[in-house]
């Protein structure tokens, strides 16, 4: 049992404190049952608890963690009893994470001033803010990043739904924090995710970006860990052109993730956390300019709608226009995003949210690769590939809602949930390609494009529930976890055309006559539905090894429908169902010491296929089967995280052709199952605070997929890549002044033409700058210059185009919070 809080009080307060203490002294028993250490340690900082707080007024809160903790908290009575209230907090935590949770927005710090002794005091007038608001976490952090100056977070559940730092998750996990989005000026997802070691992307015409990890594309985006989805073949893809103005931070968790999402590629997953409501009062404005007649706004409030605090908003608004570097491309981004909290009761917190979300594009990016005799291009980077009034618009609405109970004993049930809403419209006359061809003679300029006409409307309805607890077995505390998760997609898509037209790419000018009616040409729909329930456990075996085990039972079905309307027109149905589909889950950790630990996983996930076997059976799903082991380090009580990781992917049950036979009864080819492909990779990341005020996120990835015969496969990916950002607040007397920098390098990236020619990019290095200035407390001057060296580089090839890079630019931010 530790010593409660003291204080220096008047009588009467005395009388109420000593009344609050006694009652929190009677659950002592409670309280240090569970806060029985799940992990080794060599000093209090270090030491993790496994804590049960409900939302309570700060001091009884500060009360409860003392006792669980058996640390001594000094402090006064006009700092704490007066306004302040603090947040539940169920979890493993250790002391520094959980201060900085309870005392998050009171502008209160605190600092060790003796042997189990921690004094709690005020800041000194507008120093959390002089100090990019980094004070008050620099002994530890929670889940949220909003605030903490840090790049690095100190839990993450995204890989396990239970909440664990990223050093005992047995997976390769980055995050991009909300500091590091606005250091360096990320405001799509794209920019954040092409940041991360390991993570590409390519682009074909339009606004379809393709993003890869370990050998295979994405699919599945969360937000706040609800899974949604994305089909390719229609172009409607919202979770690529998020705006990033309301998320918090952004986990990016690598490798197979069957036991969280279900079907998919053994590749990761991207959850994009939003921000909530907070409980003090915090606003900020900003607006921006930069090259190519960038502008861009944004504004946030966030706080207690009531006296009591047990009701919050928030409120973010985003506007932004933009040129580009190309002829006759221009983008526009709306954003407006609201969201309540309610404290229902001291156990039971509400969410309900809603973000209205417009993009807006005029033109088409990119330019072909090659010609039609095979010959590489060299477009120069203004050039473009669409007309004038070509356009392509997508809005996109969710409503969130979001239920914490806390139950007894440490344990909670939650409920998220997602409505999305998303329709597309677009008239477009696309260069007409493929994969590996080209219409475009290297001689005349003669080329083709199809004028399409294009409307869809997608929705997809997501929830995800989980209870979870400790539990005591063999005098160790263990952690459970069970869940239920649902996604259902539909999407509606019609195209309209006008015909091809013939133009000369080297004269044309962005110049095509826009077409007055459009003719129906294909009505496309994809339904897809997916349950799933998954059971997943923390075995502390000691102190120091750990087992975490689970598996998933996944019901998934996907239909599909192309019906070409032109005379003459066909109906090409397609069908995927499956049921009971088993996916297990492992993973090991050992700790070295407190800070850092070993560890080996074994993930997978499914995906299923239409191909048939000589009987007419459908073959199995294909399997990705991901085996990695890595070490991890958690340094400066959690502010530097650092992981090196090898792996191995196996794809298991590929269709290949089975010889000349055909399936039984029919004219379809027959097929064999396989095992195939592997991806074989190492990858190094280091994220945090290095030094006080000196911040970096640096990581290296080397990953190579072959066939079963050793052939590479996705040359058009880099094998390595490295991303270096990092900053650094000057101290002293220049203290208002922090600079930055940082270095993206891909290594070759080569593509196969249909010519028997190959279009091969070398490595290249794309270096940027940045340096903020506090004007005063509450006003920051931040500029950012990207392409220092004015490089000239694709920054990803798909099928016969080309995307630049942008070249060097510059951003002028000023800042203002209140």
């Amino acid at each position: 049992m530790g010593v409660i809080a003291t204080e220096r009080l008047s009588t009467d307060r005395y009388v109420k404190a000593a009344a609050i203490s006694y009652v929190f002294l009677l659950g002592a028993p409670l309280f240090a049952h569970a806060a029985e250490p799940a992990a080794s340690a060599v000093t209090s900082n270090q030491r993790q608890y496994s804590l049960d707080l409900p939302a309570s007024a700060l001091p009884r809160s500060l009360t409860a963690l003392s006792i669980a903790t058996g640390q001594q908290l000094l402090y006064t009575n006009d700092q704490v009893f007066e306004h302040h209230s603090a947040p539940a907090l169920r979890g493993r935590y250790t002391l520094p994470q959980a201060l900085d949770q309870l005392l998050q927005g009171t502008g209160i710090v605190w600092r060790r001033t003796g042997p189990g002794v921690l004094t709690l005091e005020s800041a000194p007038r507008g120093e959390a803010l002089a100090l990019d608001a980094t004070r008050v976490d620099a002994h530890g952090l929670g889940a949220t990043t909003e605030g903490t100056g840090s790049y690095t977070t100190g839990v993450t559940s995204t890989a396990t739904r239970m909440n664990l730092s990223v050093r005992e998750t047995p997976q390769s996990i980055s995050v991009i924090t909300r500091q590091q989005m606005d250091d360096q000026h990320l405001a799509s997802v794209t920019d954040v995710l092409k940041q991360n070691p390991g993570i590409t992307m390519s682009q074909d015409g339009g606004e379809r970006f393709h993003i890869y990890s370990r050998g295979s594309e994405i699919s599945t985006y969360q937000l706040d860990g609800v899974n949604t989805t994305q089909e390719y073949l229609t172009r409607n893809m919202p979770s690529t052109l998020l705006d990033m103005a309301l998320f918090d931070r952004v986990e990016i968790v690598r490798g197979a993730t069957g036991l969280m999402t279900g079907a998919g590629e053994p590749n990761g997953v991207v959850n994009l956390v939003r921000k909530r409501p907070t409980r003090e009062f915090q606003s900020y404005v900003q607006a921006g300019i930069g090259s190519w007649d960038y502008y861009r706004a944004e504004a946030d409030v966030s706080g207690p709608l009531i006296d009591s605090g047990k009701l919050r908003g928030r409120m973010v608004a985003a506007k932004q226009t933009n040129h580009s570097f190309m002829d006759w491309y221009k983008q526009e981004r709306d954003l407006l995003y609201g969201v309540l909290e309610a404290d229902l009761s001291d156990t039971t917190t509400l969410r309900l949210g809603v973000d209205y979300q417009t993009y807006d594009a005029d033109g088409a990016p990119g330019v072909p690769l090659f010609f039609s005799n095979g010959a590489a291009t060299d477009f120069s980077r203004s050039t473009s590939s669409g007309p004038r009034w070509m356009y392509e618009d997508l809005t996109t609405k969710n409503y969130s809602l979001g239920l914490d109970q806390e139950l007894a004993n440490g344990w909670q049930l939650k409920l998220a949930a997602n409505y999305m809403d998303v329709d597309r419209d677009s008239l477009s006359a696309f260069y007409r390609t493929g994969a590996g061809v080209s219409t475009l003679d290297q001689a005349t300029g003669s080329a083709m494009a199809d004028l399409l006409q294009v409307s869809a409307h997608q929705v997809q309805k997501g929830l995800n529930v989980t209870l979870q607890g400790p539990f005591e077995l063999l005098g160790q505390s263990h952690e459970v976890i069970a869940g239920f998760d649902y996604l259902d997609y539909e999407n509606n898509h019609f195209t309209g055309t006008a015909g091809p037209a013939n133009f000369n790419f080297y004269t044309w000018d962005n110049r095509i006559s826009e077409p007055s009616s459009y003719s129906p040409l294909l009505d496309y729909d994809v339904f897809i539905r997916q349950t799933g329930y998954f059971l997943a456990t923390r075995l502390n075996f000691t102190d120091d090894l750990h087992l975490i085990l689970g598996a998933r039972g996944t019901n998934y079905r996907y239909d599909s429908i192309q019906v070409v309307l032109t005379p003459g027109g066909r109906s090409s149905p397609s069908a995927l169902h499956e049921r009971g589909e088993v996916t297990p889950y492992a993973g090991l950790v050992y700790d070295l010491t407190a800070e850092q630990s070993i560890y080996a996983s074994y993930t997978d996930i499914f995906k299923p296929q239409t191909a048939r076997d000589r009987t007419g059976k459908v073959l199995d799903p294909v399997v990705g089967l991901n085996y990695e082991m890595g070490w991890k380090g958690e340094f400066l009580e959690g502010r530097l995280n650092s992981s090196a990781a090898v792996y191995l992917i196996k794809r298991d049950n590929l269709a290949e052709r089975d010889g000349l036979f055909l399936v039984s009864g029919s004219t379809d080819n027959a097929y064999r199952a396989v095992s195939g492909a592997k991806t074989k990779g190492i990858d190094l990341e280091l994220a945090g605070e290095v030094l006080p005020g000196w911040n970096v996120h640096t990581g290296y990835s080397h990953s190579r997929t072959e066939d079963a015969s050793g052939t590479r496969l996705t040359p058009q990916l880099p094998l390595d890549t490295f991303r270096l950002w990092t900053t650094y607040r000057l101290p002293a007397e220049w203290d208002r002044l922090t600079v930055g920098g940082g270095v993206n390098w891909n290594a070759q990236q080569s593509m196969k033409t249909s010519y028997n020619t190959r279009i091969v990019q070398d490595d290249y290095a794309v270096a940027s700058l940045m340096a903020r200035y506090k004007l005063n407390a509450n006003l920051a001057a931040t500029l950012n210059l990207e392409n220092l060296f004015d490089k000239h580089y694709y920054a990803g090839l798909a099928g016969n185009y080309g995307h630049y890079g942008a070249p060097r630019n510059a951003t002028l931010n000023l800042r203002y919070d209140f």
